[in-house]
């Protein structure tokens, strides 16, 4: 028997006829949290006794018949102290998942519906980020809120010729939803700096610049929406 939590679920995803399954066991058990998580990337459930393997591997050639509590699941039955590189990515993308919500929270008590919105399509976007991970696949093209790359790019380096508002340094005297989206910036520039450490080689060349790149334009989002809240605001300002 055992409990499964949304970190440990990711862990255990694996591929069957095209399509991704989870495996629960007689008796196993899922959190609220892992349950969702499986919900909105639309990945089945399978009844029955789950695969474990007989033994484990970890990176430097050894075998184990019992997992470590200091250990976690790299992919498959492949395993890694917790502080390995990849498990610590992992982990800021958890911390930005739970920014991103507490961020929907505060835009929807400031009635700021379509901010919420955004922000939940950018959570939709991190999500996946996770997944392009465990199973190697490459991140989907970025073409979020109806902007690509590029144009995230050049708005958020040129915002008074796109909004009428320069940069600004945010202060206590901006809207909650504002400083909650700031906040959410700067998780990600976290991982991104995690997925850095995560994705590169002995010589800094970087395996994955695709989940880089993704994460450095979500922060420019990230200022773009601050950008459009803050030129509100100045709108009405007496």
């Amino acid at each position: 028997m055992a409990l499964f939590t949304e970190s440990s679920v990711r862990a255990c995803i694996r591929v069957k006829d095209g399509r991704r399954v989870f495996y629960l066991g007689p008796g196993d058990r899922l959190t609220p949290s892992a349950r969702e998580w499986l919900r909105q990337e639309r990945i089945e459930i399978v009844q029955g006794e789950q695969p474990k393997p007989k033994t484990y591997e970890t990176l430097f050639g050894g075998t184990l018949t019992e997992k470590p509590e200091h250990m976690t699941h790299l992919r498959g039955n492949i395993l890694v102290f917790k502080d390995h590189p990849r498990i610590e990515f992992r982990g800021q993308i958890d911390l930005l998942e739970a920014e991103l919500l507490l961020a929907q929270r505060t835009a929807m008590a400031d009635g700021r519906e379509d901010m919420a919105d955004h922000l939940q399509e950018i959570l939709d976007f991190v999500r996946s980020l996770i997944r392009a991970d465990v199973l190697d696949e490459p991140v989907q093209p970025l073409h979020i809120l109806g902007l690509t790359v590029e144009e995230l790019r050049e708005r958020s380096h040129a915002p008074q010729k796109y909004y009428g508002q320069s940069h600004f340094m945010p202060s206590r005297h901006d809207a909650p939803t504002l400083l909650a989206i700031n906040k959410v910036r700067t998780v990600i520039r976290q991982a991104e700096r995690a997925a850095y450490k995560a994705f590169r080689d002995e010589n800094g060349a970087v395996r994955r610049d695709d989940i880089i790149l993704a994460l450095n334009r979500l922060s420019s989002l990230c200022w773009i929406l601050e950008i459009q809240l803050k030129a509100e605001q100045k709108e009405v300002e007496p």
